[in-house]
């Protein structure tokens, strides 16, 4: 059974830092792209980052970039995503999937975590 399970949310302030992990089971994980997407309340999930569990390749989208940092280590078959200088916009549940493209298009994941919750107070 394929599993993708997240942890690590909680409350921080503006410019503090969080770490979260996605944990995978039943599957290869070097065989998939994961990656993490978030959703605030009334809008859209959107994508943040992804990794390539094979070759480490990662893709993150343009708000993130140089404050979030995605990796992976096959070892643990667990995605981190370390969000740092997080603002309050940054605020959402995250949700970690697999797929077999390197994008954050949300129509190419195919199995999702439960999602953790990220509050970053101003």
């Amino acid at each position: 059974e394929v599993q993708l399970v997240e942890s690590g949310g909680g409350l921080v302030q503006t410019g503090g830092s969080l770490r979260l992990s996605c944990a995978a089971s039943g599957f290869t994980f070097e065989d998939y792209v994961i990656g993490w997407f978030r959703q605030a309340p009334g809008k859209e999930r959107e994508g943040v980052a992804c990794i390539s569990s094979s070759n480490g390749a990662t893709s993150y989208t343009n708000s993130v970039k140089g404050r979030f940092t995605i990796s992976s280590d096959n070892a643990k078959n667990t995605v981190y995503l370390q969000m740092n200088s997080l603002k309050p916009e940054d605020t959402a549940v995250y949700y970690c999937a697999r797929s077999r493209s390197l994008a954050v298009r949300k129509g190419d994941y195919d199995y999702w975590g439960q999602g953790t919750q990220v509050t970053v107070s101003s």
